[in-house]
């Protein structure tokens, strides 16, 4: 088994120094709890890895290029440990390696590190860079089921193993897309979250240098009670002020408004130089920093600009107009100033636009039902009292939550059935007997089905099979996929798919929907468990496992918080990254079944340990028409909702 792994860099855009200062609440707790906003960078470290019998194995290239090892250790922790303590290179392996072999039974690790283009000591965190790839490689290698906050602890344990002293927002980098952060003594709670426009910035390697130890070590010195009016003024712009900040940059981040984060960097840098700059005056008065963001040639392309990191003579980092504007402040930059400089883009998250339904099933626990009519057609009453087929009310499920296209994965034969009833007005006579309202509901049921497309499964060969089928369709993009046997019913204003949909927003990756489910019930579902993000709502899913018994539930599939024979299951509603496709592809190729089909739910646990995976509970009912009983109790129930 081999893996492709990248970990970027990370850079803080709000919030320096407040890691550490919300630390000092344990003594003082009439500190402000300290808040950054970080954000990965596009450049990072990049790794092929496998596992060892006996070893860990390190080979690793630096950002000028230059291989260096193997390096070789036993897994042994002694050996790791005393390897971490060294102060060398392989000591941010070995201590992530220690930590790592303290916790779990694991086996040896080979990692080849053949590409990393982020500098190095730039205040970009390539040391926790280096962490987070050797957490995150035992993990995924060995299947520990951690989360990506988990790798980030892991990193972080291993890292301070060593002697370097980082701060605890460095590991951050362990989230590709930007985080807030806040830190309140040894707690530390982290929000994802994404921008709806791509944002662009420059960092800029100001050439010069700085002394971070003597920088941390005197604003220390105003901790953890301030004594005079120098260190009450450290304190005041580490915890009120610069919560302030970081709040309206947070909003503005959120909006993409790329003026009002520029004006807020630029309004950081000048209280942090009045507040700051006395307690350190010999590294923080930064000349070059101070130089670079008020070079007048950049003004006309940049919104705003502030240090990096600990500050000082480092690391500047702008934020830009548009792309044009990046490309001429590098341009300047490089030519006027001889200062090497990256690019940064904070993506925007992709918005879903496409669903898919399978169709294609016979519907054997109907039969004859199903002999005479798909399961997806048999009719159901909505709240507004009226009769359509069931896959109807699935396709406005997701069209209503914002969906533009709609993909149902049918049989070829089937294809007549469903054109005739998404595309085609009732013959003339038929139509004529309709009542005005009717009409118009002809011409309502026309247009949805103008953003209906069909694509066939001819050979029924599992549920992972039939979402393949719909590879080209997708593209490469995230999909909402539905249950063509189940129907939603929200008790929220918000509609089940909806909810699932904004979920997938703020987490910026795969998200499945989950309900609360009793034990007697779970040989009937998919099931998953994982850690909290969010109380009762938001789950980091660690693992997936298709209809458990009893047993293996209990034992592996119970979530904290919740009662003993109570789980959660798969609701219905996902919504998917594109890189499922290589999975399910991988399976079909090496013709791997599961109970004699192609499922999906091993290739999502796959995608989990690759990309991550969030869970939300929905706030509603599912209804399911795969069942006669069950179809009875729809017929009952759903148009009550």
């Amino acid at each position: 088994m081999k893996l492709k792994l990248f970990v970027p860099g990370r850079i803080c855009l709000f919030g320096e120094h407040s890691d550490w200062a919300g630390g000092h609440r344990r003594t003082n707790a009439e500190l402000e709890k300290g808040y950054t906003l970080i954000t990965s960078t596009n450049q990072g470290v990049y790794a092929e890895v496998q596992p060892h019998p006996t070893n860990l194995i390190l080979k690793t290239t630096l950002s000028d290029g230059t291989r260096h090892g193997p390096y070789t250790l036993p897994m042994e922790p002694a050996a790791l440990l005393a390897e971490a303590e060294k102060g060398s290179f392989f000591s941010y392996a070995a201590g992530v390696a220690y930590q790592i072999l303290t916790n779990y039974r694991v086996q040896g690790l080979e990692i080849d590190n053949y590409l990393t283009d982020l500098p190095v000591k730039k205040g970009l965190s390539s040391s926790a860079a280096i962490c987070v790839l050797v957490a995150r490689a035992f993990n995924r290698i060995y299947d520990l089921k951690m989360t990506t906050r988990g790798e980030m602890e892991y990193a972080y344990q291993g890292e301070i193993k060593t002697p370097s002293r980082c701060g605890r927002m460095d590991q951050g980098c362990a989230y590709q897309h930007p985080i807030l952060m806040s830190f309140d003594g040894e707690n530390i709670e982290v929000k994802e979250f994404n921008v709806p426009t791509n944002l662009y910035m420059v960092i800029i390697d100001l050439g010069a240098g700085k002394d971070t130890r003597l920088i941390l070590k005197q604003l220390n010195h105003c901790y953890p009670f301030a004594e005079n009016e120098l260190q009450k003024n450290v304190q005041y712009y580490l915890g009120p002020l610069s919560k302030k900040i970081t709040d309206l940059a947070h909003d503005a981040l959120r909006q993409g408004d790329a003026e009002a984060v520029g004006k807020l960097m630029t309004r950081a840098q000048q209280e942090f130089d009045k507040h700051l700059i006395p307690a350190c005056p010999s590294q923080l008065t930064a000349p070059v920093l101070h130089k670079v963001l008020n070079y007048e040639p950049i003004q006309p392309y940049i919104w705003g600009g502030k240090g990096v990191g600990s500050q000082g003579d480092g690391s500047a980092q702008f934020i830009v107009k548009d792309e044009e504007s990046q490309g001429r402040v590098i341009e300047i930059i490089e030519r006027d100033l001889q200062m090497s400089c990256l690019k940064l883009v904070i993506e925007a998250s992709r918005h879903v636009r496409k669903a898919v339904i399978p169709a294609a099933g016979f519907g054997t626990r109907l039969f004859p039902a199903s002999k005479a009519i798909k399961k997806e057609l048999f009719p159901i009453i909505d709240s507004a009292g009226r009769a359509k087929p069931a896959i109807m009310a699935i396709v406005e499920e997701a069209v209503n939550a914002g969906i533009e296209e709609v993909c149902l994965i049918v049989q070829n034969r089937d294809i007549d059935l469903f054109e005739s009833f998404f595309k085609t007005r009732p013959r003339i006579e038929h139509y004529n007997k309709l009542s005005k309202e009717n009409k118009a509901y002809c011409d309502y049921l026309v247009e949805l089905g103008s953003r209906i497309s069909l694509v066939t499964q001819d050979v029924q060969e599992g549920f992972g099979h039939a979402v393949y089928c719909t590879r080209d369709w997708v593209g490469n993009e995230p999909f909402l996929l539905m249950l063509g046997d189940h129907l939603y019913g929200s008790d929220e204003p918000d509609s089940c798919a909806k909810q699932v949909l904004d979920a997938y927003e703020r987490v910026g990756h795969s998200v499945v929907g989950l309900k609360e489910t009793p034990i007697e019930e779970l040989s009937n579902f998919g099931c998953v468990t994982g850690v909290w993000q969010e109380d009762a709502s938001m789950l980091s899913v660690t693992e997936f496992y298709e209809k458990p018994d009893p047993e293996y539930a209990r034992e592996h599939l119970h979530v904290d918080g919740m009662d003993a024979d109570s789980f959660l299951t798969v609701f219905g509603i996902y919504v998917i990254e594109p890189q499922i496709f290589g999975f399910l592809e991988q399976n079909i190729e090496h013709n791997f079944r599961e109970r004699g089909e192609f499922q999906l739910t091993s290739c999502l646990d796959e995608l989990r340990k690759t990309d991550g995976f969030s869970g939300y509970v929905v706030k509603g009912r599912r209804f399911d028409i795969g069942l006669p009983e069950e179809y009875r109790q729809t017929v009952i129930g759903f148009g009550n909702v």
